[in-house]
C-alpha cells in the first residue's frame, strides 16, 4: 500500500466518516430521547477523525499534485527557452508541452 496521499481515497474517508458521525449521532439522539447518556458515541468520534483525516489527505494530494505541475511548468519552459536558443524545434516544441501539461496538473489539482 502507497504513502502517497490519494485525492479519490481522501474523498471516500471523508464521505464514509461524515456518515458513520451522523449514524452515530442518530444513535445517539435515540439514546438521549430514553433517558441515556449525552456522550457522544465511538462511531461519532471515530466518524469525525475520519472525515477530518480524509479531508487532510486530500490537501495533501492536491498540494502535491500542484507541486508536481509547477516543476512541470519550470522544467517546460526551460527547455522552450534552450530549444529556441539553440535552434532546436524538437526541445522548444517538447518544453512547450511540458509546460502546458504543467498548468494542466495545477488546474486540475485545485478543481
Amino acid at each position: 500500500m502507497s504513502n502517497e496521499p490519494s485525492k479519490l481515497n481522501g474523498q471516500v474517508n471523508s464521505v464514509v466518516g461524515s456518515v458513520e458521525a451522523m449514524a452515530g449521532a442518530v444513535i445517539e439522539a435515540g439514546f438521549q430521547a430514553v433517558g441515556g447518556s449525552t456522550e457522544p458515541s465511538v462511531l461519532t468520534k471515530d466518524g469525525k477523525e475520519r472525515h477530518d483525516k480524509g479531508e487532510a489527505e486530500i490537501k495533501a494530494a492536491e498540494a502535491k499534485q500542484y507541486a508536481e505541475g509547477t516543476v512541470d511548468r519550470v522544467v517546460g519552459k526551460k527547455d522552450a527557452i534552450v530549444g529556441a536558443i539553440t535552434g532546436d524545434s524538437a526541445q522548444e516544441l517538447s518544453g512547450n508541452a511540458q509546460k502546458e501539461s504543467g498548468h494542466a496538473q495545477q488546474k486540475l489539482a485545485t478543481s
